[in-house]
């Protein structure tokens, strides 16, 4: 059945579970822009930090436990500002690590990559497999203006080549005030090509680029993609990935992750979709465990 599959959540963070980290990144400029836009049913920066997500790490385990979940992945996300120059979200990879070591096991570990500081974020990354064991390198492009193509990504694609871990892209637009075009799906099919022991995964269905994020994730067998960024039941044109996921282009090539919109809402309304059964468990656990070897 599947109401007793214990799920994986491959994109989540620390503002999630922790109020102060979500105060921080939502008194940023381009989220404050966010707050007058996409954002804007929500309230303003301080209400919505108050109601959106839980208090502590503590209800973030107890939510994992009633909600059945086995892995919430917690990435050490790099978002940066191109009109401040200066970063609105730099999360530690040590803070990550204590979650991952008080996470009674539930807790799988993603280091950021800052193209704009190689060296360092190389160290950074060696620190974050090698020694703590995360298993995913995640990158948020539209931060830095900078598509997958950019030359300053290469050395994070010989980490993850070296590592054999995932490579993750947000891909779609950019609902916090950045250029968008960076997350365009499309950018990835050049890099698959190039680097096709590497595996990608773009995030977020690539709205509104929903065609190009089905086309790379069904073309390359090194291409994966990710369902999170909406609650399921609002997802933008979710009929079109609906069927994509159902059927056999790409029920073996996409995962689940619940974006800090809520865990026990996100499984619940992807539990109510008119999915095979096979579906639901292959996107909710299966793919994610096999991708990265869990």
């Amino acid at each position: 059945m599947t109401e007793d599959i214990k799920a994986i959540d491959i994109m989540n963070y620390p503002h999630y579970f922790l109020p102060e980290e979500r105060m921080r990144m939502f008194s940023t400029y381009e989220w404050k822009i966010g707050f007058k836009s996409t954002f804007k049913p929500f309230g303003n920066p301080e209400i919505a930090a108050k109601k959106l997500g839980l208090n502590s790490f503590e209800e973030l385990l107890k939510e994992a436990d009633d909600c059945g979940y086995e892995k919430v992945f917690i990435t050490a996300l790099k978002q940066w500002s191109i009109v401040n120059s200066n970063w609105v979200v730099n999360v530690n990879i040590d803070m990550v690590q204590d979650f991952v070591k008080r996470g009674k096991g539930k807790i799988v570990g993603c280091v950021g990559y800052d193209p704009l500081r190689i060296e360092d974020s190389l160290r950074e990354i060696d620190k974050a497999v090698k020694e703590y064991g995360f298993k995913y390198i995640y990158i948020h492009p539209q931060g830095f203006g900078l598509p997958p193509t950019d030359r300053r990504y290469y050395p994070a694609y010989v980490k993850a080549l070296e590592y054999g871990v995932p490579i993750g892209f947000q891909s779609g637009h950019s609902a916090e005030s950045m250029p968008s075009d960076p997350g365009r799906p499309m950018y990835i099919d050049e890099i698959a090509i190039q680097w096709p022991s590497v595996n990608f995964v773009l995030s977020h269905t690539g709205w509104p680029w929903v065609d190009e994020w089905m086309d790379m994730v069904w073309k390359h067998p090194n291409v994966y993609g990710d369902i999170s960024a909406y609650p399921p039941r609002a997802m933008p044109d979710k009929e079109k990935i609906f069927a994509f996921i159902d059927s056999w282009k790409g029920q073996d090539k996409v995962m689940f992750g619940s974006n800090s919109l809520g865990m026990k809402a996100c499984k619940e309304q992807f539990m109510a979709l008119e999915l095979k059964e096979d579906t639901k468990r292959k996107i909710l656990r299966d793919n994610a465990v096999k991708l990265f070897k869990l």
